[in-house]
């Protein structure tokens, strides 16, 4: 990157980043004022994140999604704040799941004034056709929508217990494959949390995405998504990270976690972790990527991937070291 260009970037990502009382310096997992005091805080930036493509269609997504679970339980004026800055930003991918408590009646109304923008993705957790008959009808009443763009099977982790049931006479295939042919979905996807079961998934059936956890301590210590990502890219399918800003496993003693997230693993709050982290998973030949569920991370994901740029050796080196002091949320042990 020319030098005049990326001080000029990094002025621009350290003024809105200031604006949020983000300090990239001082004791690492702190910020220059309370969390408290950042969150539902709004700014405004003219640039626009990326996009990549969707698989091998002619979709383009940012390369930030937005995480729906991060409007659960907020005021509605707050998440239409939100969503405008995150729709002004770029973004039009957004997730949402019926498992995360009110998030659909949240982020519907507040994506009325962007629909046609927006690549809409929801999930269902039934494994039986009936169960995700009703999931995809109570989503699309919730999200105030007749289609979306992405129905994905949600959170596969065993297979016994989530990939054998979808397929088979009576499992949510059936209505996933019906509501595409209905045109009420466009694409077919799944989100998975064991190795095992996203590869199962990917040999049953032909899925258009495959969403599954990308981030650093994982994917370099953990051994957990290399071969997930390997495989969709091999067959052509579009890959959505999560985790993007996850460290590690919660330290039995942080207190943090108590007073101010909702996450269910210890978040990235260093600033020059954070932007490790994020130019880390888009390194990797994913379409777009989920910071953790809180509204806080998504306004900092946007703002570090605004001025994405690869790692250079001396970054993977850093990487490498950092990695290996972390305790992964996911971890694969080959057979």
């Amino acid at each position: 990157m020319n030098r005049r260009i990326f001080l000029r970037s990094a002025a621009r990502s350290a003024a809105a980043l200031a604006g949020l009382g983000i300090a990239r310096r001082g004791p690492p997992g702190q910020t220059s004022v309370p969390v408290e005091e950042l969150r539902g805080r709004p700014f405004s930036n003219a640039a626009v994140l990326a996009t990549r493509p969707f698989g091998r269609s002619d979709v383009r997504l940012s390369i930030i999604g937005f995480p729906g679970f991060a409007v659960n339980r907020l005021e509605p004026q707050r998440v239409a704040r939100l969503v405008a800055e995150s729709v002004e930003r770029g973004v039009n991918y957004f997730d949402v799941s019926p498992r995360y408590g009110d998030a659909e009646e949240r982020l519907g109304p507040a994506l009325e004034p962007y629909r046609r923008r927006v690549f809409l993705a929801c999930k269902t957790a039934e494994r039986t056709a009936e169960g995700a008959a009703a999931d995809l009808r109570r989503s699309l009443e919730r999200l105030r929508t007749d289609h979306l763009e992405l129905y994905q099977l949600h959170h596969i982790t065993d297979v016994a217990r989530d990939v054998d049931p979808v397929f088979c006479r009576g499992g949510a295939m059936e209505v996933l494959t019906r509501a595409r042919r209905e045109g009420r979905v466009r694409f077919l996807g799944f989100s998975a949390h064991s190795v095992e079961a996203a590869m199962a998934a990917m040999d049953r059936f032909d899925f258009d995405s495959a969403m599954f956890a990308v981030n650093l301590a994982s994917f370099r210590k953990g051994g957990f998504g290399p071969q997930i990502l390997a495989r969709a890219v091999e067959k052509g399918m579009a890959v959505l990270a999560l985790k993007i800003l996850a460290r590690q496993k919660w330290p039995a003693d942080d207190e943090r976690r108590k007073r101010h997230w909702r996450c269910w693993y210890e978040p990235v709050t260093d600033l020059d972790e954070a932007e490790l982290s994020v130019r880390f998973t888009l390194d990797r030949p994913v379409t777009s990527a989920l910071p953790p569920s809180e509204e806080y991370l998504h306004r900092v994901a946007m703002m570090l991937a605004l001025d994405y740029r690869p790692l250079e050796p001396e970054d993977q080196t850093r990487a490498g070291r950092l990695a290996e002091a972390l305790d992964p949320i996911f971890v694969h042990a080959p057979a």
